[in-house]
């Protein structure tokens, strides 16, 4: 396994590092993995394998490289480490469907805007979704007009 970062965004509060990972195997089988890790949380942005990974193989991989990633990106396991792997998977927090989850989708936005945070960063830590998906449910709480369009009208 190789961890190598990618590239970092800083913040008044805090970072949020992208962090490229590979696994190869012996019989020529090979993962790479762009992750990010963000506020003590790894959230995979890209998955790529050779052969195809089916969904329980995706859990069994998050496993495999949540503390080395961390630990690459200084929140490591150690002792008397805060925030490493502690054994137990992390579960995505519990996000509301409907319209209930788009209001707090705008207000987690619209409070990231105010501090002056980004957003999509604030959305993706609130749902626990990656980016992609983050700005799916941006762009729904828009459609609902819960967030001004992105671009003005002319």
């Amino acid at each position: 396994m190789s961890v190598g970062p990618a590239w970092e965004v800083r913040e008044d509060s805090g970072a949020a590092s992208w962090v490229t990972v590979r696994l190869s195997f012996a019989d020529g089988a090979r993962i790479d993995v762009l992750a990010v890790v963000c506020a003590g949380c790894v959230f995979f942005e890209e998955v790529r394998a050779r052969p195809a990974l089916s969904p329980d193989d995706l859990t069994v991989l998050a496993d495999w490289i949540e503390e080395p990633l961390l630990e690459a990106c200084g929140l490591g396991a150690g002792p008397g480490a805060e925030g490493g792997a502690t054994g137990a998977r992390r579960a995505r927090p519990v996000w509301p469907y409907g319209a209930e989850g788009r209001r707090q989708i705008a207000h987690a936005y619209r409070a990231a805007q105010e501090e002056g945070a980004d957003p999509v960063l604030a959305v993706m830590s609130a749902t626990g979704y990656g980016r992609r998906k983050s700005l799916v449910l941006i762009a729904q709480a828009r459609d609902a007009g819960l967030l001004p369009p992105r671009h003005a009208r002319r």
